[in-house]
């Protein structure tokens, strides 16, 4: 393992509740010379609640391609960079994983800090099996999406999804179709915060239940996998 400092930090932040940010993290984001935020805005409240008085630079996906060459060579000068994204681990379903691609390509360290993720409390409190998983974020949200779905319809592991309000239901009918309406599910959302949410029941049902009840709020659906005994 190389002793070398690390030259980029991802650095996990809360998914709701602010206390569930690192005395790690917080120590990481004060050190930085630079944190690169998906969003400055939302990044910058976060910064101003723990105190943390340092340079942010935007960094989200529709300008990476064009920034990563400049943030190695700010690198390789000395320069550390921590980053983050609006909620979680960045790199997850978020952008991160090219320059960690690049910043490793150019022989300099990076180090990924444990923190919060929205899918493993998701996944531990959905009451379906978590010893084998499989993580596949978000869908499609046309081309290639039901390819996908066909794609899972064998899995016997569990799957995890991120989804959002206005696609959830639209979602659970099209697992229902290539699943089968039995399957059990969770839906999880606004989790760590006041008004966490967790709907277990077949897939059949949860479309029953969000089709008469309001949703809000990040979404992550936990689906059981096929029996291997059908």
């Amino acid at each position: 393992m190389s002793e070398t400092s690390p030259n980029l930090y991802l650095v996990p932040t809360p998914i709701g509740n602010l206390k569930d940010i690192t005395l790690r993290a917080i120590e990481v984001l004060k050190t930085a010379d630079v944190i690169l935020a998906e969003d400055t805005r939302t990044s910058g409240q976060l910064l101003k609640h723990l105190e943390i008085s340092r340079p942010l630079q935007s960094y989200h996906i529709f300008n990476e391609h064009k920034t990563v060459e400049k943030l190695v060579e700010r690198m390789n000068r000395g320069e550390v960079f921590a980053l983050i994204s609006d909620a979680g681990t960045p790199a997850i379903s978020d952008p991160g994983f090219l320059l960690v691609r690049e910043v490793l390509a150019a022989g300099l360290e990076v180090q990924c800090l444990p923190g919060a993720t929205a899918f493993v409390p998701a996944l531990v409190n959905s009451g379906l099996p978590n010893d084998r998983f499989v993580f596949e974020g978000f869908l499609p949200h046309k081309k290639g999406r039901k390819t996908r779905i066909d794609g899972l319809m064998e899995e016997v592991r569990t799957i995890i999804f991120y989804e959002s309000p206005h696609r959830l239901l639209k979602t659970l009918g099209q697992l229902a179709e290539a699943f089968g309406a039995d399957r059990q599910a969770c839906v999880s959302r606004e989790l760590t915060k006041l008004h966490e949410e967790n709907v277990r029941g077949t897939l059949a049902e949860l479309i029953e239940y969000y089709q008469t009840n309001t949703l809000k709020g990040e979404i992550v659906l936990t689906v059981a996998g096929k029996n291997p005994k059908a």
